[in-house]
């Protein structure tokens, strides 16, 4: 008798749906997917030089509540369209999240966040919100750590983030090679940015590897590279990486790579030293930078709720308070506000400057 050599610690597999099957039950309409490629016609118009405005890519750390976050969406496609002259706005809508240990992996993976890992009804809850948003007119952004998972929904994404734990991950190169999206490699958590500039690098140029096909059948999947990475700027090692000596030397690491100089400023994270509170004084700093004639930063993120700051999941869902992160802290809606309205406000003179230019 031959004995057992596979799945010794695998107690179940349970099947999935295809994308396809996925597809049809939240079928792509004509708005969503005008919304669509009007996002990545403007984003990557940025990313040539061919439009002057700064992308903004604001929402929540997670999306946890539908609801919260539709509400969330109506409000900033509203404010979006007040800045838009100066401001290419895109919503945050992050479904997948790293976990250092463990912890909730996020919507698609665990929707009713109690450990049920009801992950089918995720992924067409999540296949759905992406439409709703795009429905509304409102672009969407969000990471890619599932290499599996844009099968299911990258044709409603406009912005797509690599992040920090993964710009190095060649899974992660390849797949990035393959998405019809821009995409934003984080520098690493201690800072450096060879990680993402190899990731750049990588993802720019064809690949061919294990992967699946919309009839959920393993395919190699066979691309030819794409050209619109670029470096997000996160801090890391303790320090903040957004000032302007911090940006020359992204700057000068870009040029020696031979890559455009397309630098993106994440406000969260170890730029703000991870209080939310701080992210106003960050993008503060990067607005005042592009005032006095950086043209390399073309982008910033912000993770910004209803509420500020963030709250833990409880066993109790309903004690759960609206608008309110589970993940990452955020700033509130009034400070989103306030932070969108100023860079219009300051940035309005330098972007038309651009355009006449």
């Amino acid at each position: 008798m031959i004995a057992q050599t596979e799945n010794l610690n695998v107690v179940g597999l349970d099947p999935m749906p295809s994308p396809s099957e996925i597809k049809a039950l939240v079928p792509m309409t004509e708005a969503a997917a005008a919304t669509v490629v009007a996002g990545r016609k403007a984003l990557t118009g940025i990313l040539d030089r061919e439009d002057p405005r700064l992308i903004v890519v604001v929402g929540p750390c997670s999306i946890h509540d539908p609801i919260a976050g539709m509400d969330y969406a109506k409000r900033i496609k509203k404010l979006a369209d007040e800045v838009s002259d100066t401001l290419c706005v895109v919503m945050r809508v992050y479904f997948e999240k790293p976990r250092t240990t463990t912890g909730w992996k996020g919507f698609i993976n665990d929707p009713h966040m109690d450990d049920s890992f009801r992950i089918v009804e995720g992924m067409e809850r999540g296949r759905r919100f992406l439409r709703d948003v795009a429905e509304i007119g409102m672009p969407a952004a969000t990471e890619a750590l599932d290499p599996v998972a844009p099968q299911y929904y990258g044709d409603l994404v406009s912005w797509t983030a690599i992040g920090a734990r993964t710009s190095e991950s060649q899974t992660h190169r390849e797949m990035a090679s393959g998405l019809s999206t821009p995409v934003g490699f984080k520098n690493g958590t201690d800072g450096s940015l060879d990680a993402a500039i190899n990731g750049i690098l990588s993802a720019a140029a064809p690949h061919s590897f294990l992967g699946m096909n919309d009839r959920g059948e393993a395919s190699i999947i066979r691309t030819c590279g794409n050209k619109y990475g670029h470096v997000v700027l996160r801090g890391g090692g303790g320090r903040p990486n957004y000032d302007s000596v911090s940006v020359k030397l992204a700057e000068q690491a870009l040029l020696k790579a031979g890559l455009p100089m397309n630098l993106m400023i994440d406000c969260s994270h170890a730029n703000s030293w991870k209080k939310p509170e701080y992210q106003p004084l960050v993008m503060r700093d990067v607005v005042h930078q592009i005032r006095e004639g950086n043209s390399s930063i073309v982008g910033v993120m912000i993770e910004s709720f209803i509420e500020a700051g963030n709250q833990p999941i409880p066993k109790d869902l309903s004690q759960l308070k609206y608008g309110c992160s589970v993940t990452d802290g955020c700033v509130s809606w009034e400070t989103t506000e306030e932070m969108l309205r100023h860079a219009h406000e300051v940035l309005a003179p330098v972007i038309a400057a651009r355009g006449r230019g």
